[in-house]
Parts: structure tokens; C-alpha cells; sequence
């Protein structure tokens, strides 16, 4: 876990793969490095945040709650720094460890975790890591919905150690041994064997046939007048209990019920490991509706105050409102532009989240095509922790009503989120860059002598990447190219994805995405579509007047535009639901449309005439459309 060293050999040279030479290195380093906890020199541990300066020693960093990461580089993160997780539903009791199946308070924190699949799964952090001490790699999942991939990824990254091999039970040496024994013993009153009860032949009236309910009673064939193709046999403890007139004592007809109801409960759960015994929370199948359930959280009675400058000052603004240390996400966003005379905190707040998404896809921590975005790496991002803020900023901004993200690339979408999970990454997903070039000219080599070339003027790539190597067969180029891009797309921003995921875990958001990953593609991947004449009215329920003199009048209005505040709609959709009302006027000439944006409500005129209605609902427009610019 040192912060100054780096597995530079093999796994078998010198000590697990790190270099005598090098540990030597770190010891002197750390000699000269004071521990936060104990105050003494030789601290090693750092966190991995870059402008975050706290050292400590390995079991110091234990008490001081550091989470120490067993994979990839090995990163640790201090108390204010590290992963931590968030609980999407409220969880039903009563809660109990999973494990050691003693009560627990549901509060997450550094001693507390549950699973990220089902959120129905609690434990202790010393009993998980026991549990993932002695399932090991193979067999750690979770106890109740016995997801694997998942968990032991979360598990990980709350510091979880899951060592690289089989389960303990399963390294013991004849530890199934008894599991090769069956009963042999003949329990009849009278055994006619000579040779005793314990014997049984391969076959014939000396075979030893088992209870085929219980199997721990025996008897031979002739023992119990069986015939000699008969191998069903119930002994008489079994026989009275099926039967009702068991002279065993209540006790222990509860204890073998239970028995046979635990044999069948196990057998169901590893036959499908999608079962659930218990109660799940219902989860929506739409992206509007999971995010609509993560609205919930906000609060309408308190507000956080956004002043915004300009368009061009939303992203600045929205990351002074972030980095405040009383900021609440939970909060309704009150946002003021200071050169707007009007105050719809509605109109204001769509408009604010409009450029936000839209100056977040040209921040520092993207690169790539428009609408296809990949994650850059930058250290000054990740000293600066960047990567979190934009994360939080995307999920503040779905959660409150904002537009689709839209400018992820497939290749980003997988790396956070595992969808789809047989995605591999393509030259695509590298965009238009010298890089991208020098790669694609590997792909398409026809030739040794130009695949060789190829690889020469990309060497300096190939050897950051680790992927410098002999091509012997043109065939290996697939391969060679399918390293590098991962290498670049995935593997080298393991940090900037693991702090931009925290980030996006900002009001429960990650997991939700998590557990409906197919739902939320078109959200994060896109193509956005803007809103048409078709669609918005799609959108609406017209209200149409009682009187059906008036309704034949409403209904002669054609309508071709709708004013709103987006042009956009947001991800999690409109509420209240759009709706059109008409009203009369005495001077149909001063009569013009009105729109209330906090209801999604749209008043529109009757007018004699098309030609009027459309004349005052394109200056309604206008005048809107300007109030915007200004």
C-alpha cells in the first residue's frame, strides 16, 4: 500500500513482484514522513488525492478509518476522501448482519456497508472481510441475492480484501471426505446376516437399502422381507412421522420439519441466483420514473441560491454553489441570472441546467467527438478533484430536471457502468486525434512490412501503453490493437473513472443507473432529441370546455408552436403533465397566449380566425425568444 512503489517485476521475482532495490527506495522516503496518528516517522500510506497531504502508517491508516483499495494501483484514501456509498430506499426491518446475523443500525459508514445489487444486504465491515477471507475470489457474493460481479466490485472499492484464490473450505485437505461415506448399518430388530449388520453385499437379499427419506437408517433386503428389485424403504421413525403417529417428541418433529424446509430453501437458491424470498422494493422500468423516484429527496421548503452572471458564467457558478462546505443536493435549486429582470425560478432553473450540461461536455475532463465523449486525463483535474465535481454536477442535474447528458461515448458508458457488459472498445471510441491515426494505421496494415512500420511510428504509444512487443503473424495486429485500447480508454483511467462514479453517486443516481442500466443508455449516450411540433404535443392533455358550442370553436385551432422554457425535455420529464386551456376574450385583438411554466400550462386565445392566432402567438414568441437573448 505505499504510495512511492510499484510491482516493476514479475510475481515471482523478489518479494511478490516488488523489487529489493525499490522497497529500499520507499524506506528511505518514508523515513523522512510523519504519521498523523502516532506521530512517529517511517509513514508510507498516503492518500491518493493529490492536494490531500495525510500520511500515515498501514494499522494507523486502519484506525483512522483510511480505505485501503486491494486493486488496480493500490490507492488509499483518508476519512475525507474515500468511497462511500448511498442508500437509494428506505430499508425494511428488522436489519441484521448478513453474516454473523447480528442486529445492525442501517446507517451507512466506514463499519456499516451493504450490497449495491439487491440494497437488501447488510453487514459489518470485519464480518464481510472475514467472509471475503475465507470465500476467497471464486465463492465471495452476496448472501442474499448471490450477486457476484457486482458486489465484489463495491466490495473492493470500500476496501474490502478478497484474496486471488479458492475458497478456504475448499483447500482443506480431505474436507469432504465424510461426504464419500453412506450409512452402512442394518437397524431391523432382527438382522438374519452371519456376517453382521455392517456388512452389505453388491447386490441380492444382503444389500444395505438406505431410508429414502432420512439415509442415516439401514437395512438389508431380507432384514425386512423386501423383495429383490425394491429399493424404496422407509424406516419406521420416518414412517410414523409422514404418518402422524411419530413417537419422537415435539421437539424433534420441529427440528426435522425445519431441516427438510432449510434443504429445500438452499437447493432453490442455487438453482437460481435471481431468487428472492423476501420482499424487494418495486423498481421502475423507465428512466423518468427512477429518476422521479430520486426527486423525492428534494426538498421544496428549503433552497440553494445560485447566482449566475451570464450563459457563459453557469459553469463557475455551479461549481462555487458545489464547493460550499453547507452545500445540501437536496435542496430545491433557487437560481438568479443577474441580468434577467424576471424571477420564474422554473424558467431560470431549466435554463441554468441547459448550459450546465452543455459547458460540463466541453470541460477539460472530455475529450473525443461531439456527442461521443471519452474521459481525458489530466492531473491537474485529478489534483483539483474535478473529475468528482463534474460527476456530481451530471447526476445534481438529471436529479433536478436538467436535459439528457447525451455526450457519453459507448466506451465511457461501459466503463462506468458495465452495459453493455460483451462491449469492447473500438477505434471509434478514440475520435479524431494523432493518436487515434497512428492506431488505425496498425488496424489497417495489409503487410508485415506495413504493420511493422505501423507500429514503429506509433512506438512511443505502443511502450507507454505496455504493449510494445514482437508481431510474428499479421493476424496478432486484432489483438495488439484491442490492448492499446484498452488500455487507453479504460485501464490508465482507473482513478478519474473511480472519482467521477463518486461523484455520479450524488443523490443515489450511480446505483439507480446500476440497477437499470438499459433504461438509462439513451439518457447518458444519446443522440438527444430536440422538441418538435409532433412531439411536444404528444406531451399534453387539452382541456377542452364543457359547452360544445365552444369546443367546436377550440377545436378549428391549429396548433404549430408551444412556447416553453426548454427545448429540451428533461430526462426525468414533465410535472405536472403539459395541458392546454383556451379562454374567450371581449377584444380578440388584445388577446394573446400566456404560458405558466411552474404548472406546465399552456392558455391560448380563441380567435376568429387562423391568421390572428397565428400572428399573435409568432409575436408571443418573438418577445420571448428576446427576453432569452437579453
Amino acid at each position: 500500500m505505499s504510495s512511492g512503489i510499484c510491482q516493476r517485476g514479475e510475481e515471482d521475482e523478489d518479494i511478490h513482484g516488488f523489487l529489493v532495490d525499490d522497497i529500499k527506495k520507499e524506506i528511505r522516503r518514508s523515513s523522512r514522513l510523519r504519521c498523523i496518528k502516532c506521530k512517529k516517522v517511517g509513514a508510507s500510506v498516503g492518500c491518493s488525492i493529490k492536494s490531500c497531504r495525510q500520511m500515515v502508517h498501514m494499522p494507523c491508516g486502519l484506525e483512522q478509518e483510511f480505505i485501503f483499495q486491494f486493486t488496480d494501483l493500490f490507492p488509499s484514501f483518508c476519512k475525507k476522501h474515500a468511497p462511500s456509498q448511498s442508500c437509494v430506499s428506505s430499508p425494511s426491518l428488522p436489519l441484521s448482519c448478513s453474516v454473523c446475523l447480528e442486529p445492525i443500525e442501517p446507517v451507512l459508514s466506514y463499519n456499516v456497508l451493504k450490497c449495491p445489487a439487491c440494497h437488501g444486504s447488510w453487514f459489518h465491515r470485519n464480518c464481510v472481510q472475514h467472509y471475503a477471507h475465507s470465500a476467497a475470489m471464486f465463492f465471495f457474493k452476496c448472501t442474499l441475492c448471490n450477486n457476484k460481479d457486482q458486489f465484489q466490485q463495491e466490495m473492493l472499492r470500500m476496501g474490502i480484501y478478497i484474496p486471488e484464490r479458492d475458497a478456504a473450505w475448499e483447500l482443506e485437505e480431505n474436507a469432504y471426505e465424510d461426504l464419500l461415506q453412506v450409512y452402512q448399518h442394518c437397524d431391523a430388530v432382527k438382522c438374519h446376516s452371519h456376517k453382521g449388520r455392517k456388512y452389505s453385499s453388491q447386490s441380492g437379499y444382503f444389500e444395505i437399502v438406505r431410508c429414502k427419506l432420512c439415509g442415516s437408517r439401514g437395512t438389508h433386503r431380507k432384514c425386512s422381507n423386501l423383495k429383490l428389485y425394491e429399493s424404496d424403504w422407509i424406516c419406521t421413525d420416518c414412517k410414523a412421522a409422514v404418518e402422524g403417529k411419530s413417537e419422537l417428541s415435539e421437539l424433534n418433529i420441529i427440528i426435522y420439519t425445519c431441516s427438510i424446509k432449510c434443504i429445500q430453501y438452499i437447493l432453490n437458491c442455487s438453482s437460481s441466483s435471481s431468487l428472492s424470498l423476501f420482499s424487494r422494493q418495486y423498481v421502475p422500468a423507465t428512466s423518468p420514473e427512477l429518476l422521479m423516484d430520486l426527486a423525492h429527496q428534494i426538498s421544496q421548503q428549503q433552497s440553494t441560491e445560485v447566482l449566475v452572471e451570464d450563459d457563459d458564467g453557469v459553469m463557475e457558478a455551479a461549481l462555487r454553489v458545489l464547493r460550499q462546505s453547507d452545500f445540501n443536493p437536496c435542496c430545491t435549486l433557487s437560481v438568479k441570472f443577474s441580468q434577467d429582470k424576471h424571477s420564474n425560478n422554473i424558467r431560470n432553473q431549466r435554463r441554468f441546467l441547459r448550459c450546465l450540461v452543455s459547458k460540463l461536455q466541453m470541460s477539460e475532463i472530455f475529450e473525443g467527438p461531439d456527442r461521443s465523449k471519452n474521459l481525458a486525463l489530466s492531473s491537474k483535474a485529478l489534483r483539483d478533484d474535478l473529475y468528482f465535481e463534474v460527476g456530481s454536477l451530471l447526476a445534481l442535474s438529471l436529479v433536478h430536471g436538467g436535459p439528457p447528458v447525451g455526450f457519453f461515448s459507448p466506451a465511457l458508458y461501459h466503463s462506468l457502468f458495465n452495459y453493455p457488459t460483451n462491449y469492447r472498445p473500438t477505434l471509434q471510441d478514440l475520435g479524431d486525434t494523432t493518436f487515434a491515426h497512428k492506431i488505425r494505421q496498425i488496424a489497417e496494415a495489409k503487410s508485415m512490412k506495413e504493420l511493422r512500420m505501423a507500429m514503429q511510428s506509433a512506438s512511443q504509444y505502443l511502450e507507454a501503453a505496455g504493449c510494445w512487443r514482437k508481431i510474428r503473424e499479421l493476424s496478432e495486429k486484432d489483438m495488439l490493437v484491442e490492448d492499446v485500447l484498452n488500455f487507453y480508454l479504460i485501464i490508465r483511467l482507473q482513478l478519474p473513472l473511480q472519482r467521477f462514479r463518486e461523484g455520479l453517486r450524488t443523490l443515489g443516481l450511480f446505483e439507480q443507473v446500476q440497477m437499470c442500466t438499459e433504461a438509462f443508455h439513451s439518457v447518458f449516450c444519446g443522440p438527444v432529441e430536440r422538441l418538435t411540433a409532433e412531439s411536444v404535443m404528444e406531451l399534453f392533455t387539452v382541456r377542452f370546455s364543457e359547452e360544445k358550442e365552444q369546443q367546436e370553436k377550440e377545436n378549428t385551432t391549429d396548433l404549430l408552436t408551444f412556447t416553453t422554457a426548454t427545448d429540451l425535455a428533461p430526462s426525468i420529464g414533465f410535472h405536472p403533465t403539459p395541458s392546454i386551456s383556451f379562454f374567450s376574450s371581449p377584444d380578440p385583438s388584445c388577446a394573446f397566449p400566456q404560458s405558466h411554466c411552474d404548472a406546465n400550462h399552456l392558455f391560448l386565445p380563441i380567435q376568429p380566425s387562423y391568421e390572428l392566432f397565428k400572428k399573435h402567438l409568432d409575436y408571443t414568441v418573438c418577445q420571448f425568444s428576446v427576453m432569452q437573448d437579453i
